[in-house]
């Protein structure tokens, strides 16, 4: 299974020669290429060599150039396979279970990336019930190049969908692919090139990012090879002489804290929970935890899991003194699987040896803490007693060297030049809400460059738009979450372009919510519409089309009401907030009138904005359609 965020860096030369034909890996068995389309097939040989394909009985000839590049070129194929393709020069290849269907290009950040292996809980029956070989995923490697962009991958190969496989694909990726499957009953093909934390500018080419001269800065400091080893050893230094300095302090690896000990002059607190509002204060380095659990006989014997939620930043988990597992960063959730000779009858201890590195530390908020055997379920909220094992400075910070402009997109991009799609899929923003303004023409750039690379100027490109995150507020605030998804709602007036809406999909207390089944879903909605030209599905929330003000009220009229507009789940809508020219928002009063919205506060006469579900977690926002799809935030100004 693909590992987040320990990225090999590999160089490959764009200088190869070839003594023999070669494909991309892209090119090989089990692939799906797209249907309806003129087909580009393209590979490597020694320079002049003529090379043959035998494809559904038919030759077809193409013939390399002084550099050893070749490509055939075959006539649109209609959905289909599987075929067999035998590719013949000095030597010869053949590529077997080819299909032909819709194939899309998924990319983004960590939401795109996480894989279905991370959802193992959150569906196991769609887990389960995955066999089938019209859906298929080929991983692009995590790699980044500054300097050029790339001809192939150091990696990858399809795989069809079963319950084994599935585990690598994307969970948003899978989801959508599955609803368009049942829609069209063609192949549809996976393209997953993601990469956790990644922003905008990584995945746009260089002479794009010419755009933005201080990212072009960058780019030039970062083709300095030297640059980046020094940062990258220095970087490694830093964070080995913390840990070090780390462990050799910790009293709990010193007196083996893991074991059952004399834990009578530890302290208490409530799990879940963060340490920085106990006595010990906030505090970073080494926490140890303790629990003591019943397990009745029933429970022995069994294969068990534990879950603990999620934890801030690193754990290592022992039971009766027993290591049972260890997660390395704070965003995976904690699911321990365990044998059946770890639990005994009657008391057991629950030792988790916790490592936090900046922030607060401890387990986070509205999670499950369970030990599960069988049928039986032991719930580990509650009292817990800790002890500090050592304090330390927070740990050094590290430079994301792969996350710099231009070297994603050179790396996992530009070697799918060649490759006809029906469509882009994008999930991305979280790493650019530090700057919300500059997203639209970051996006603007990339969608535009996408679309050159691929050779088509009216490529469709869906996207999603950013989810509730972070603690609720109570009174209307500044937001630079909200920002950027006013960002993402003005993209969506750019041509064939596409937001499916998340402002109810998210969690307040993870960056990386679970429910990527409805994220895909809409995606779908929103592709079934733009793609496939089905007018009838309602495929979007409501959007909002005009503003106008009338006696000391905002008239607001909406599209994609389908059967009428809704607030869901009361009798009265919520998070609207308005303002006069002083744009001091308050809350205001939102009345459905048909497709229209009436949306007042006597305490404003001269309303001229308007801001609904502006938050980082707009909790309550509740404007739907009776489909049950959810408008867009969105601020607006009277003209």
């Amino acid at each position: 299974m693909k590992k987040w965020f320990i990225i090999p860096i590999i160089f490959l030369s764009n200088s190869i020669c070839y003594a023999q034909i070669k494909l991309p890996r892209l090119l090989s068995d089990g692939m799906v290429l797209q249907r309806n389309d003129s087909t580009k097939i393209w590979g490597w040989a020694a320079a002049n060599e003529s090379v043959t394909l035998q494809f559904k009985g038919k030759p077809y000839l193409g013939k390399a150039d002084q550099n050893g590049n070749w490509s055939i070129k075959l006539p649109p194929q209609k959905a289909g396979g599987p075929y067999q393709m035998v590719f013949s020069a000095s030597n010869k290849i053949i590529l077997k279970d080819i299909l032909f269907g819709d194939v899309f290009l998924f990319s983004g950040q960590s939401n795109m990336e996480l894989p279905m292996g991370r959802l193992v809980d959150q569906y196991p029956n769609e887990i389960a019930n995955s066999n089938n070989s019209n859906i298929r995923q080929f991983l692009v490697p995590d790699e980044y190049d500054f300097k050029a962009k790339r001809k192939d991958f150091s990696a990858g190969s399809w795989h069809t969908a079963n319950p084994t496989t599935l585990l690598d694909f994307s969970g948003v990726a899978y989801f959508f692919a599955l609803d368009i499957y049942k829609k069209n009953k063609v192949p549809v093909g996976i393209i997953n090139a993601a990469l956790g934390g990644s922003p905008a500018q990584s995945w746009i080419s260089e002479s794009a990012i010419k755009n933005f001269p201080q990212l072009e800065k960058e780019l030039l400091e970062f083709q300095d090879d030297q640059l980046i080893k020094r940062i990258e050893s220095s970087d490694q230094a830093a964070s080995k002489a913390w840990y070090t300095q780390l462990n050799n302090g910790d009293e709990g690896l010193k007196n083996n804290w893991r074991n059952n000990i004399n834990d009578k002059d530890w302290s208490e607190m409530n799990i879940p929970g963060y340490w920085a509002n106990e006595p010990m204060g906030k505090v970073n380095g080494i926490v140890w935890f303790k629990k003591e659990v019943t397990i009745p006989q029933n429970m022995v014997g069994k294969s068990s899991k534990l879950l603990l939620g999620r934890i801030v930043d690193a754990d290592s988990v022992f039971i009766n003194g027993k290591f049972v597992g260890a997660t390395s960063y704070q965003y995976p959730p904690r699911r321990y699987l365990f044998n059946s000779g770890i639990l005994k009858a009657g008391k057991n201890t629950i030792t988790v040896r916790i490592v936090n590195n900046s922030g607060n530390g401890g387990f986070v908020m509205d999670k499950e803490y369970l030990l599960l055997a069988g049928n039986d379920t032991v719930n580990l909220t509650g009292k817990w007693k800790y002890k500090l094992g050592v304090a330390s400075k927070p740990s050094p910070s590290q430079t994301f060297v792969r996350w710099k402009p231009v070297g994603l997109y050179n790396a996992m991009i530009a070697p799918l030049a060649n490759l006809k799609i029906k469509a882009a899929v994008w999930y991305q923003g979280e790493a650019n809400t530090y700057d919300p303004k500059a997203y639209y023409a970051l996006m603007k750039s990339l969608i535009s460059d996408w679309r050159a690379t691929f050779h088509n100027q009216n490529l469709p490109f869906l996207y999603v738009q950013l989810p509730n995150f972070m603690e609720a507020k109570e009174n209307p605030t500044e937001s630079n979450w909200a920002e950027l998804r006013e960002e993402q709602r003005r993209l969506s007036s750019e041509n064939n372009t596409a937001m499916a809406v998340a402002i109810d999909l998210g969690e307040w207390n993870d960056i990386h919510p679970l429910n990527k089944k409805d994220v895909g879903k809409r995606l779908a909605l929103q592709a079934v519409n733009l793609i496939y030209g089905d007018k009838k599905t309602v495929h979007s929330g409501p959007t909002l089309k005009t503003i106008k003000a009338e006696n000391g009220k905002l008239i607001l009229t909406f599209e994609n009401i389908g059967k009428g507009l809704v607030a869901k789940g009361a009798t009265k809508l919520k998070y609207f907030a308005i303002a006069g020219a002083d744009q001091k928002f308050i809350w205001a009063d939102a009345e459905i009138k048909g497709n229209q919205l009436i949306v007042f506060n006597k305490e404003v006469t001269k309303p001229m904005f308007v801001r609904y579900a502006w938050a980082d977690n707009p909790e309550g926002a509740n404007l739907y359609n009776i489909e049950g799809l959810p408008a867009s935030p969105f601020e607006v100004r009277i003209k």
